[in-house]
């Protein structure tokens, strides 16, 4: 189970590594750190998702090398051994993009969980906040890629025509049948060919948990033929909120690792 309840936190706060992944949609004029500065969790340090994606690209959000993400990971101050609980306080519940990551450098999947409800759940609990920045001490982080975990665009062409894979599209339905113009600039509107939708707030309570199993299952079982498979890829706008669905995919089969369209619609539908 990839997720930890709030109860479970505010009793193990000394036990794990906790990390503040907020990122907000840049129309939303949110500031996740600034955010995370005024209010967080005690102990979290924080993950900043744009700082902390490849910069040697135009697309967003897209992964660093391996040598990259073990210094970002040193300076959180983790070990390859810590249990890591990571959360947010974003609209697009960004703390599985930040979930993902770990997994496909190679954390081991038991010892990475998203806080289910995140922030807001957290402070609508009246749980304990503070604003103290956490002292960190460097550490000597080793990471390796699981590369089958990520897609590229190669990849997403060839399996058009040989359909090894099933691709879930995380946007809504409006951008995903292109009846709404994309957000970003020079982006075409529709979607990837043999494609399917689930909006990733369909996986998600209003109260910014995760709907039970039972609720997920039906939803995928109305899109996959066999919600067991492990092939399935998951794509979105920009990488974020593929992982929303790669984590709840996840919470209904348990031997699946997040695969993602790393370039996601951002690449795909350039113009």
């Amino acid at each position: 189970m990839c997720l930890v309840e709030t109860d479970w936190l505010e009793s193990n706060l000394d036990n794990v590594k906790i990390v503040d992944s907020s990122w907000h949609m840049p129309q939303s004029n949110r500031n996740g750190y600034e955010e995370y500065k005024n209010k967080h969790i005690p102990n979290s340090v924080f993950f900043d998702l744009d700082k902390n994606s490849k910069k040697e690209t135009d697309l967003p959000h897209m992964l660093v090398s391996l040598n990259e993400w073990e210094k970002i990971v040193s300076k959180m101050g983790i070990n390859n051994n810590d249990k890591i609980i990571i959360y947010d306080n974003s609209d697009v519940i960004s703390a599985c993009r930040c979930w993902y990551n770990f997994i496909y450098f190679g954390h081991k999947p038991d010892l990475v969980k998203v806080l289910n409800g995140g922030f807001k759940k957290w402070v609508q609990e009246n749980k304990f906040t503070e604003t103290v920045m956490p002292n960190i001490t460097l550490t000597k982080y080793k990471a390796r890629e699981i590369k089958d975990l990520v897609k590229s665009k190669n990849e997403i062409d060839e399996n058009i025509i040989k359909k090894k894979f099933k691709i879930i599209d995380a946007r809504s339905i409006e951008r995903f049948e292109g009846k709404i113009k994309e957000p970003r600039i020079g982006l075409r509107s529709g979607n990837i060919k043999n494609s399917i939708c689930i909006p990733f707030y369909e996986v998600i309570n209003k109260n910014k948990t995760f709907k039970t199993k039972q609720e997920i299952s039906k939803i995928f079982e109305m899109n996959l033929k066999d919600i067991n498979s492990n092939t399935v890829v998951f794509s979105c706008g920009s990488g974020v909120t593929a992982c929303v669905l790669a984590l709840a995919y996840s919470l209904i089969n348990d031997k699946y690792l997040p695969r993602i369209y790393d370039g996601s619609w951002a690449e795909y539908g350039k113009i």
